[in-house]
């Protein structure tokens, strides 16, 4: 078991008036603040609506210290989606010099709507469908950026570059399964893994194009408008990005889901076109092995310990 200590994310930290000001002065002199508002959501940064006198607010986002290199990294991927017809934030201020606040943040525009996972219980199941295919057809436009090598997006660009699919993803499954092993995970277990992984290797040869992938798409990054029929009115947290397979995409966005989900599902399918790919199923579920595994590590990263078992048990049905 690894001895480190646990990670520290959502910086706790509390933003006056005057320091807000300071920052929205730097994009609009004669703007201004009248509230700064910590908004839920966001498990790494910290989120805040600075709420303006006669006119729309800010977002601003703050990163801890241990991940201030993620601020670079969203500022790096929005920029790629500049010309996708997608409602995505706009970055308007980034600043790691820590001068005004003790820690990286960027300011970010405000986008309209409210976040999709506040609406979905007064959602009818034709409702639900039509929202995620249009999350689904979103996520094909963002899969439509094109990225010169396979690999994790860092500040600047893929950080590790592979050539293909099957390195990019073979090092990733090698790199989490000595993580797993490290911190504790049974190494039996692992050795079944690895085995299965290799049996299933070809499925990742079937994408030649590394593609963006937002890698974290789910209600808590969707917004919608606040009443009436459920329109997608932006997507936020580019945070997770990587340049893959967009099949990881929909791994990762139905990884939560439920039997119940099945109009999310469903939609979400239609919209991205994942049947038009042959052996979609089983690919889906591979990477879904390694969205388990990257889990598994993060939970024992951050110290969660009580979320191992249930993830151990998922790990052991898919050998």
């Amino acid at each position: 078991m690894s001895n480190d200590p646990p990670l520290q994310l959502k910086p706790r930290l509390a933003i006056s008036i005057d320091q807000a000001q300071a920052i929205v002065s730097r994009v609009g002199p004669r703007t201004a603040v009248r509230d700064v508002i910590e908004l839920r959501g966001g498990e790494i940064s910290t989120i805040l609506e600075i709420a303006l006198v006669d006119a729309p607010g800010y977002i601003l986002k703050v990163y801890p210290a241990q991940l201030q290199w993620k601020m670079a990294k969203e500022v790096h991927v929005l920029g790629l989606l500049r010309d996708v017809d997608i409602p995505v934030p706009r970055i308007l201020l980034a600043d790691d010099t820590r001068s005004t606040i003790d820690l990286s943040f960027v300011l970010m525009s405000k986008l309209d709507g409210v976040v999709l996972g506040q609406r979905e219980p007064e959602l009818a199941d034709q409702e639900l469908f039509t929202v995620y295919a249009a999350m689904g057809t979103a996520l094909r436009s963002f899969n439509d950026v094109t990225l010169d090598s396979f690999g994790y997006i860092g500040p600047n660009g893929v950080w590790t570059p592979h050539a293909n699919n099957r390195a990019y993803m073979s090092a990733q499954f090698d790199r989490k399964l000595t993580e797993f092993c490290t911190r504790g995970g049974d190494e039996a277990l692992a050795a079944q893994l690895r085995a299965g992984i290799a049996a299933r290797s070809h499925l990742l040869d079937a994408v030649h194009t590394p593609r963006l992938c937002h890698y974290d798409l789910h209600a808590g990054n969707v917004l919608v408008n606040p009443e009436g029929s459920p329109q997608l009115t932006g997507i936020v947290d580019f945070e997770n990005c990587t340049a893959g397979d967009p099949l990881m995409d929909i791994a990762k966005a139905l990884y939560y889901f439920t039997p119940k989900d099945a109009p999310k599902r469903d939609g979400l399918l239609a919209g991205h076109g994942t049947r038009e790919r042959l052996d979609w199923e089983p690919t889906i579920a591979l990477y879904r092995l390694a969205c388990t595994l990257e889990l598994w590590c993060w939970y024992a990263k951050i110290g969660k310990i009580d979320e191992l078992p249930k993830l151990t048990t998922e790990l052991e049905s898919a050998t």
